[in-house]
């Protein structure tokens, strides 16, 4: 079965198996020269045996780490991450998983309504141009409860959330945030890719900003977040 997409605005030749991932990706079709092409391989199945999916859900996450495999040659990594516009600008709440991204962003929509709109809640993709501007784009790939939507919009911060009794944000440097991005972005399995990656990294230090939020997951919490970051947007 094949297919072709446009993602974070690169045309994509998807290959697979299993019928899912064309299921998954239907808002996305598109006609056109594909930039790349990806595929998946019995080896790539025999790698991934450990993990407890059936074939249809492990061929799509094999197939979307071979996108983001790709992705750097066109300043683009992925980063975990639950995405939000806010009148056209984006940031990505970022932590470890279970720390509550998606509630966060979940009482966001609920408290700002129309203003408010899921770009992806799970695993997001972040351009860094040569001029230097950031965009961050929804993907098919958006988590369990498929939240996102086919959008592109320029990201404005990125803020890292932790666990607090009481509701507390304060902007901090990119160096300061940099070992949780580390640990939040897809790492390429090729040097070149790698250096590439955190590249872009690099780049947004100075043109985004970076947030540390302890919150209760309450909507209070979502509250301190959009004051601090996106009021006024």
């Amino acid at each position: 079965m094949k297919q072709i997409y446009k993602i974070a605005g690169k045309i994509i030749e998807i290959s697979s198996r299993y019928e899912a991932i064309h299921e998954y990706c239907k808002d996305y079709i598109f006609s056109g020269e594909p930039d790349f092409k990806i595929n998946t391989a019995e080896s790539d199945f025999i790698l991934e045996l450990t993990r407890e999916y059936t074939p249809d859900e492990l061929e799509n996450l094999i197939l979307y780490k071979k996108l983001s495999e790709k992705m750097p040659d066109y300043d683009t990594f992925l980063m975990h991450g639950s995405a939000i516009a806010i009148n056209g600008a984006g940031c990505i709440f970022t932590a470890p998983s279970g720390t509550g991204k998606s509630t966060h962003s979940k009482f966001l929509c609920e408290l700002l309504k129309d203003k408010a709109v899921m770009v992806n809640d799970d695993k997001p993709l972040i351009t860094v141009s040569p001029d230097k501007k950031v965009t961050v784009h929804g993907t098919p790939f958006n988590g369990k409860h498929r939240r996102g939507n086919n959008i592109s919009v320029p990201l404005k911060a990125i803020c890292i959330l932790e666990r607090s009794e009481q509701n507390n944000i304060h902007e901090i440097s990119y160096y300061e945030a940099y070992t949780t991005l580390l640990a939040q972005i897809y790492r390429p399995a090729t040097h070149e890719r790698l250096a590439k990656t955190l590249e872009l990294l690099d780049r947004m230090n100075g043109i985004i900003k970076f947030y540390r939020l302890g919150c209760n997951m309450s909507i209070n919490a979502a509250e301190v977040s959009y004051n601090a970051i996106m009021k006024g947007e």
